[in-house]
């Protein structure tokens, strides 16, 4: 980052180094290419992504959608500049109807899928797993402070596309996502390990200049039948776009290649600033207390119904810890 020398007043670019050859999973990496008017962060998941999906023994179709759904939350919940929580929940009816991911400023991350096991069949892609529905990504900045949701129509497509038409939309910058989760088999002593591996990419093009800013989007109340032209695309995000297309599934899931040579690979003929990692952890916020003071919410009607055996037990969803009450303990006289 450019700064000012105190004693000369003198501007210092920082040092050109290398691209860094080593690995850093479990974190997101932000980036800027100036020439472009480029800004951008890398996601790299490996042993967090796969603490989240082992807790629940989702099939592999359902894991993969999920991780996709992890994979964009830690793109858009890192941009968050206070401790508060980003939750990106789909509902729609397809085979899997409901995911929630929970991610909570600066960097822990806890995940849910509901599915229907009899609807999945082999060949189903994310679209298909999807259905239709909507997706919801709801920034919470404190409980004294109002919320705020945005709403996107689930319609066939996928993830990716769900977040352009979100940006279009919404907050109307040009923006462009890559997704891509895989697994993972090594050999080893004791036999192949699995893991799960995932990586994402967002590209958005902010210029400074306000005419070379994206034209606002029709009112909609346009006469019937007249068409408005189109803006041309500003050939920086021609190229910004251009490039991101090259990326492939492998190289965002790679556990031998860095984030900073994949970045290098593809801006380095524009140059490429690279930002300190940012990292991230599986972490459920569940507890004995916060169960507790969710179970003293409930009617004493519906707390009596909730004995089973001379206890009551709650599962956490996110993350299958099980909490046990004595009837006493839950309230219930």
């Amino acid at each position: 980052m450019t700064s000012h020398s105190p004693a000369s007043n003198i501007l210092v670019d920082p040092p050109i180094r290398a691209p860094s050859a080593i690995p850093v999973d479990d974190a997101v990496l932000p980036f800027e290419v100036a020439a472009l008017d480029l800004r951008g962060r890398l996601t790299r998941l490996g042993p967090a992504l796969d603490e989240l999906l082992a807790k629940h023994d989702y099939p592999a179709p359902v894991a993969k959608l999920l991780g996709e759904a992890i994979v964009l939350t830690t793109l858009l919940g890192s941009s968050l500049k206070f401790d508060g929580r980003f939750i990106l929940q789909t509902q729609t009816d397809g085979p899997v109807s409901l995911m929630i991911v929970d991610f909570q400023a600066p960097d822990r991350m806890r995940a849910y899928a509901r599915f229907d096991a009899k609807r999945l069949a082999p060949g189903l892609d994310s679209a298909a797993l999807l259905g239709h529905g909507h997706l919801a990504m709801t920034v919470d900045q404190s409980p004294d402070m109002s919320r705020y949701q945005g709403l996107v129509a689930l319609e066939g497509g996928n993830l990716e596309d769900a977040a352009h038409e979100y940006f279009l939309r919404s907050e109307q910058i040009p923006t462009k996502v890559r997704i891509a989760v895989g697994e993972e088999w090594r050999g080893g002593g004791d036999g192949p390990k699995h893991r799960w591996r995932a990586g994402g990419m967002l590209l958005q093009f902010l210029p400074k200049a306000p005419h070379r800013a994206q034209r606002d989007l029709a009112p909609g109340d346009a006469p019937e039948g007249v068409e408005l032209d189109a803006a041309p695309e500003d050939d920086a995000w021609v190229e910004g776009q251009s490039l991101i297309a090259t990326v492939e599934d492998i190289e965002l899931i790679d556990p031998d290649l860095s984030g900073e040579r994949l970045l290098f690979r593809l801006f380095n003929e524009r140059g490429v600033r690279v930002f300190a990692p940012l990292p991230l952890r599986a972490q459920c916020s569940c507890s004995r207390d916060a169960v507790s003071g969710m179970l003293n919410n409930f009617a004493p009607q519906d707390r009596a119904d909730m004995v089973k055996d001379g206890k009551v037990v709650v599962t956490c969803e996110f993350c299958s810890s099980v909490y046990e009450f004595t009837p006493q303990e839950a309230g219930v006289e």
